[in-house]
């Protein structure tokens, strides 16, 4: 497995052990640019361990990835700095207001100041925001906070996006209006890394790794994962063969 010049993650034989716990086993796949690429797997399975040995955050025991054409352990900080990242849990400060933390994060991204106020207005805008801009974040709905954080995850225009199940706790109308917006970012080139506990969700990416209990169970897209663990189910759908190959491996 060599990447090709599409490939903007590579991962060949990645893994993180913890001691005698295998978190990630030898894993290997690779994302294209502008693809929206789901990553999916039951609590436990080595989701976030992927997600943040790909953002430099952790080491790995062994193995290669490159993102963005960056080596993850020796170019750990240019990694850092090609990527948007949002994380599982709420990444902002809460007893920030929301223009207060649009202006952290846009220098710890080090974005020069003349383009400050350009990218204030467009994530107050993308956000839906601009009424409660000087209100403390933490007063916010659940899924208002969720379209800042994104926004603020985008900055500095990044090539790659990683979101951590970015919908988790947001209301039905919420995450269908993230969804076309993730769609826009693919659009226009922007590579989303996602990952999601919501199987109708899963469907609206290209391709689809399974992981579980530290081993890639299934690569794909969804039909193709779907045909292949549902051969005799024509009504199947990607619930049902997440459920088969999550139970599979714990028998």
């Amino acid at each position: 497995m060599t990447p090709s010049n599409d490939d903007v993650i590579f991962v060949k034989d990645l893994e993180k052990r913890f001691g005698d716990f295998v978190a990630v086993n030898r894993i290997s796949f690779s994302v294209k640019r502008g693809e929206i690429f789901g990553f999916l797997g039951s609590n436990g399975s080595g989701k976030s361990t992927t997600i943040r040995m790909l953002c430099g955050i952790i080491t790995p025991t062994s193995g290669e990835a490159w993102v963005a054409g960056h080596h993850i352990v020796s170019e750990a900080e240019e990694v850092k700095h090609s990527i948007g990242y949002m994380s599982q849990k709420f990444s902002l400060y809460e007893d920030l207001t929301p223009l207060e933390n649009i202006r952290f994060f846009l220098g710890l991204y080090s974005v020069p100041e003349s383009l400050w106020a350009e990218r204030t207005e467009w994530v107050l805008d993308m956000a839906r925001i601009q009424e409660v801009k000087n209100r403390l974040t933490r007063d916010l709905p659940q899924g208002w906070r969720q379209r800042l954080a994104l926004g603020c995850a985008l900055l500095h225009k990044p090539d790659i996006l990683f979101l951590d199940e970015p919908t988790s706790g947001v209301d039905p109308i919420t995450r269908r209006h993230f969804w076309e917006f993730i769609r826009e970012l693919s659009v226009q080139g922007i590579t989303v890394f996602v990952t999601t506990h919501y199987m109708d969700e899963a469907r609206n990416c290209g391709r689809i790794v399974m992981i579980n209990l530290g081993d890639i169970v299934a690569q794909g897209s969804p039909d193709e994962i779907v045909t292949s663990v549902c051969p005799d189910k024509p009504d199947a759908d990607l619930g049902d063969a997440f459920v088969a190959l999550m139970a599979g491996r714990k028998e």
